[in-house]
């Protein structure tokens, strides 16, 4: 009953309040006033008839005492005018019936015999009434009324349910005038639960209950008001955070997986289902390990290992992953371990597609380890295969061989069609080296038209015998390029690589020596570095020389001398000497020119060292007082590389200009040799010099094959006989005539001359015999730091 109360409407439960208390007052006050009614009645009735019963008793004396009964029936007869009293008795002081009355004609009534034991009493609806009649103290006798009260009753309970039909009447009627005010507690409640209602049914927090008063039911609607307004703003960022946790997570561009701790699949975005092509409710309670390329699995597991060893740490693996369809894409895996709000385990997967990174990483990889020209490996991936074999040659004892190619007549390829040709034939010798070497050797272009070969597990000898049909295919070769046909060769080096290899840089050396050793023997022939050759040995040295020239030149390492050039006949000049340079070491010892400068030639350092020497010494006589005043020729010696070195000439230009140095006191040297090979830059760099007033020397001149031919097209100042001829003049007639022919020539050309080798007074006094114009040597002077060329004073007879 309560239950059913409990569920009854807020409008229900105040018509029950109002109703209930009614009825229960109405049904209480009823219950009363029937109790009270009755037992006033009784009260009354019993005290009415009592009271007559005692009139009757005392008019009855009388005839007690004269035993009169027909006075005593009169007296009872009053008794009729009361429709309730049914019989009346009267007994003498000896308790016998003396008189009676009974109104019920067809039945007769008998008086109880005795009434000693009666007492006045109610009796259902009869009331029996016994009253003594005394006199003074005696009894005399005694009356006994019987009254039926039914009668009485039932017009009594008539008055009283008249009475409750009024009080009934009055209540419905309170209880009408009562709704209106039920209503002014009902409706806004009612307002407010429908309100509430549509927003449960509809999720719309902008409604509002309406303010139907300013009572407690309108603070509760101003409450409830302000509520869903906290809860609206409240559900709006709720909103705001659940559309951006979807665009994170349902829009997000990369995979994300929720494992278990087995790596089976508890939730994955879209992106991830749309990736491996399967709806994302099928992809759960699936093994993650089903989408991953076979060859990965293991480090799939062992990512999923560190999440569970190391909960706190993100890790990160790049895998392959497969889908349905069997496209398979490389994702960076990150992963980590998380717990939910109830405490639970699992695994946080994203996977961003790196395919095109992967891709693009690939080939920027294969590019930087290859030649983009001809596909071959290139000299990085050439070098890191070399330090293997190396290390390798040192574990197991191992003898690998090492290659250097460099293509003879390339230039004339590149010179007579252009450099598309000559990328093209590249692009085919690689393809040629590539077929005919055997599977597991390795073929890169090192630069340029070279390229090198390493041949794994293979001899010197067998090294030989491969590169011999190599270069035998690369002669026979023919290259044809717009009707035109051309054969080249092929130079090769050869160097060992096994247990005595220190690291990757002596191979590499030995064998590019010994490439340049079969160049310099006449090209199209393949050369073994061994260790007792000696031509290699020298060509090592040489190649240790350029580290240290390089050296040299940044630590300022290098230091100019002078040696004296006098006149064999005196004819007054001044101070005329050859600047010479010298290295010294880290020891602080002085090394003549000879130990270094066939690397600096060979190495193309030589212009280097020329600007070198040609700044130090314009800033030594520039900032040496009153030396100018006495220099009549300062000879600098040039290389023949510096003579085609376009930027020379705007060097030494800037120089004269920097130090003002008089152009007519400074005399370049330049070899026969390296005049004779760059004929028409030696012609075009001594003429301009010359036109700004330098005078220019022809350094070891006799020692050309063609010397004389050469010589009227080389404007020179000054030919310096080569000392080859001299030191043996005294004694071999040949020399004798030699340096004779060489001076009587240049007199004629009018050109001075110096000779070299001056090493003792006979040769002096030959060479003053044939008229030799200068002399240089050991004999005249050796050769001194400049600051002591003022303090020397050559040998002159």
């Amino acid at each position: 009953m309560i239950n059913k109360i409990a569920d009854l409407s807020i409008k229900g439960k105040l018509l029950l309040t109002l109703i209930f208390p009614g009825v229960i007052a109405l049904l209480f006050a009823g219950l009363v006033l029937i109790v009270l009614e009755i037992s006033d009645f009784q009260e009354k009735t019993r005290d009415d008839i009592s009271t007559l019963a005692a009139i009757i008793g005392n008019r009855s004396t009388a005839a007690l005492l004269f035993h009169d009964k027909d006075l005593a029936r009169e007296n009872l007869g009053v008794l009729n005018a009361l429709p309730d009293v049914q019989s009346a008795c009267l007994y003498d002081a000896h308790d016998a019936v003396f008189a009676q009355l009974w109104k019920n004609s067809q039945q007769e009534f008998k008086c109880p015999p005795s009434i000693e034991s009666e007492k006045t009493r109610f009796e259902s609806v009869n009331l029996f009434v016994v009253q003594s009649i005394l006199v003074g103290a005696e009894k005399q006798g005694s009356v006994y009324i019987h009254a039926d009260l039914t009668q009485s009753y039932w017009r009594k309970i008539q008055f009283i349910g008249l009475l409750f039909l009024v009080l009934i009447g009055i209540s419905m009627l309170a209880f009408f005038l009562s709704a209106p005010l039920l209503k002014l507690i009902s409706s806004p409640v009612k307002k407010l639960v429908d309100t509430v209602k549509a927003i449960s049914d509809t999720k719309d927090y902008s409604l509002r209950a309406a303010k139907v008063n300013k009572d407690e039911l309108g603070v509760l609607v101003d409450a409830f008001n302000d509520l869903i307004g906290t809860v609206e703003a409240q559900s709006q960022t709720l909103i705001r955070a659940k559309d951006r946790y979807l665009a994170l997570y349902n829009d997000n561009p990369t995979m994300l997986f929720d494992l278990s701790e087995s790596g089976i699949i508890l939730s994955v975005n879209h992106t991830g289902a749309e990736e491996l092509g399967v709806p994302a409710e099928e992809l759960q309670d699936c093994p993650i390990f089903h989408f991953i390329y076979p060859n990965d699995l293991p480090a799939m597991h062992a990512l999923v290992e560190d999440c569970l060893a190391s909960p706190l740490s993100v890790h990160k693996q790049e895998l392959r992953q497969v889908g349905l369809d069997g496209r398979i894409i490389w994702v960076r895996a990150t992963a980590r371990l998380v717990e939910n709000e109830n405490q639970q385990s699992s695994l946080l997967l994203v996977c961003e597609d790196v395919t095109k990174t992967h891709d693009l990483s690939e080939k920027i990889i294969y590019q930087a380890m290859h030649d983009s020209l001809t596909g071959l490996a290139n000299r990085s991936d050439f070098d890191r295969r070399v330090n293997e074999l190396v290390e390798l040659a040192h574990v197991d004892n191992s003898e690998h061989a090492l290659c250097y190619l460099d293509l003879d007549q390339f230039k004339v390829v590149n010179d007579t069609c252009g450099h598309i040709a000559g990328d093209e034939l590249l692009r085919q010798l690689g393809n040629l080296l590539r077929k005919h070497v055997r599977r597991h050797d390795f073929v890169a272009r090192l630069g340029g038209d070279e390229f090198g070969i390493l041949m794994y597990n293979c001899t010197l000898d067998e090294a030989l015998h491969a590169c011999d049909k190599i270069r035998f295919i690369i002669r026979n070769f023919q290259f044809f390029w717009e009707n035109k046909s051309f054969s080249i060769g092929v130079s090769i080096g050869i160097s060992s690589i096994n247990a005595t290899s220190n690291n990757a840089e002596d191979p590499l050396n030995e064998a590019d020596a010994a490439c340049c050793a079969a160049k310099e023997k006449g090209r199209n022939r393949v050369h073994v570095s061994r260790p007792d050759d000696e031509e290699l040995a020298l060509r090592h040295g040489e190649m240790q020389w350029v580290s240290k020239i390089q050296e040299g030149l940044e630590q300022n390492r290098f230091c100019l001398f002078g040696q004296p050039i006098v006149p064999i006949a005196k004819n007054g000049e001044g101070m005329h000497f050859e600047t010479l340079v010298r290295y010294r070491n880290d020891e602080g010892r002085i090394i003549p020119p000879g130990a270094f400068l066939p690397a600096a030639e060979r190495y193309n350092l030589a212009p280097a060292l020329d600007r070198l020497v040609i700044g130090h010494l314009f800033e030594w006589i520039a900032k040496k007082p009153g030396f100018l005043d006495n220099l009549s020729v300062c000879s600098v010696n040039l290389s023949g590389v510096s003579l085609s070195d376009e930027t020379m000439l705007a060097f030494i230009s800037e120089q004269f200009k920097t130090w003002s140095i008089p152009t007519h006191k400074i005399c370049f040297e330049i070899t026969e040799t390296a005049a004779i090979a760059n004929l028409s830059y030696a012609t075009k760099f001594i003429n301009h010099l010359k036109g700004r007033g330098c005078l220019f020397s022809l350094d070891d001149f006799g020692s050309g094959l063609s010397s004389f031919a050469y010589l009227k097209n080389l404007p020179v100042d000054y030919l310096k006989i080569d000392g080859l001829f001299v030191k043996d003049i005294v004694d071999d007639k040949v020399d004798f005539g030699m340096v004779r022919a060489i001076n009587e020539i240049g007199h004629i050309m009018g050109k001075k001359t110096i000779a070299e080798f001056v090493e003792n007074e006979p040769i002096f006094n030959v060479l003053k015999e044939l008229g030799v114009d200068y002399a240089q040597g050991y004999g005249i002077s050796k050769p001194v730091p400049l600051d002591e060329l003022v303090l020397i004073k050559p040998f002159v007879k």
